[in-house]
């Protein structure tokens, strides 16, 4: 018997993992997210329209996801402190050089381009270590350390109005910038790609599991996997789902005002969305552990079925409320399960490469998804037909939940 399953320490190590984790994803998404508070002054100085202002945010959107394949390959083969180093120093860098921007070409490189590569670091890199340090209570570990992203949005862009209010937009990205330079690389230094490499056994893990655990460890190369069905079933779930994700996202706050619903009021709809997506993040991925990833990934596809047709009928703010509630407990639930989803069916060879590609088609559909719903209320002078639109999609993305099955069940792997 080796040392590493002998071995039972007193306290487990991949909870620092998990704290470590969640202190990186609250900067990351917090200060993206915070993006939104910056176009006015940005299109205000300069005199760009908004369409160019917001055109470097689709920009990071596109690249990023891109780049999440290869972060995962580089989180596969490095491991997540030096992924997550580099992408802390990429980040800051970012938003150092935002504070000194002149014109549009470096809005368009500094944060579409620069930043971007900084961010692509987290989601997977993290996501996919988390899944190789749990095998119990992955879903609920995993739905904590995403919750940084819900806890980010909430807090972040607050403090960065304030910021702006009291010192100008240029010092307000120079103190993001040491904020995510600082914090993200200190945090990187807690975390280890897999429990082997402290002689510990992933959670959940005893002698009797050896050979799920050898069985899962062993999975699909990305080669493997892209000649499964269950891949593309994947990426057209991922994708159906990030155009309503980031539609919504985008557009519902504007959408409120158009029915003549205050700002604040409006703004407060994203409030919610943010608040309950931390509660589907830790509750759905706590059930998801119980009732198995499947059923949880139907039950929050569902509800942001039932949101999003909600959405297209709703006229008053009550409605606009309901609707986001729903949404963010189905947005929560399918950012905790995206990670742990792809680990089910592939098993952990090359997690983080398929996980990468994976996660690169949701970025299309989320880059896709304001944009579209952008031109259709241009056209029309409505978001009705594109909330339809991403319902539509949403349901897509629920039928091809209900048909995936584990490729280690098949006898793929």
């Amino acid at each position: 018997m080796s040392r590493t399953e002998n071995k039972k320490p007193k306290f487990f190590y991949g909870y620092i993992v998990v704290v470590a984790g969640f202190i990186v994803l609250v900067i990351l998404n917090g200060t993206l997210y915070s993006f939104g508070v910056f176009l006015k002054p940005l299109a205000a100085e300069f005199g760009w329209t908004r369409a160019m202002t917001a055109g470097a945010y689709s920009m990071f959107m596109f690249l990023c996801g891109f780049l999440y394949i290869i972060s995962g390959r580089l989180n596969d083969r490095f491991g997540p402190r030096v992924v997550m180093t580099a992408s802390g120093f990429c980040l800051g860098l970012g938003y150092l050089l935002m504070s000194r921007i002149s014109a549009i070409w470096q809005l368009y490189l500094f944060f579409g381009v620069i930043a971007a590569i900084g961010h692509s670091g987290g989601f997977v890199p993290l996501t996919s270590t988390i899944a190789r340090w749990f095998v119990r209570r992955r879903g609920l570990m995993t739905g904590l350390v995403v919750s940084g992203i819900g806890i980010g949005t909430i807090i972040m862009p607050p403090i960065a109005t304030r910021l702006i209010l009291n010192y100008g937009w240029r010092t307000s990205y120079f103190i993001m910038g040491i904020v995510a330079l600082v914090v993200i690389i200190i945090a990187a230094q807690f975390l280890r790609r897999d429990p082997g490499q402290i002689d510990q056994l992933p959670y959940g893990v005893s002698e009797a599991k050896q050979d799920n655990l050898i069985a899962e460890a062993r999975g699909l190369s990305l080669r493997e996997a892209i000649h499964t069905r269950q891949f593309w079933m994947l990426c057209v779930l991922f994708l159906s789902h990030g155009v309503g994700q980031q539609a919504v996202i985008v557009h519902i706050a504007p959408h409120a005002t158009d029915l003549g619903i205050s700002t604040i009021l409006a703004a407060n709809i994203l409030s919610i969305i943010g608040g309950l997506s931390i509660a589907g993040r830790v509750g759905m991925g706590s059930a998801s552990d119980r009732i198995g990833i499947k059923s949880t990934l139907i039950i929050g596809l569902t509800l942001l079925s039932v949101a999003l047709f909600w959405l297209v009928v709703a006229k008053e703010l009550w409605m606009l409320y309901s609707s986001a509630i729903l949404f963010g407990v189905g947005y929560g639930a399918m950012m905790a399960l995206v990670s742990p989803i792809v680990a089910d069916l592939f098993g952990l060879r090359a997690h983080g490469t398929i996980l990468g590609v994976a996660s690169f088609a949701m970025m299309i559909g989320g880059g896709t998804g304001p944009l579209m719903a952008g031109q259709i209320f241009d056209i029309t002078g409505s978001y009705q037909l594109g909330f339809l639109l991403s319902a539509v999609l949403s349901v897509i993305a629920l039928v091809m939940a209900s048909l995936l099955r584990s490729t280690r069940r098949e006898g793929l792997v």
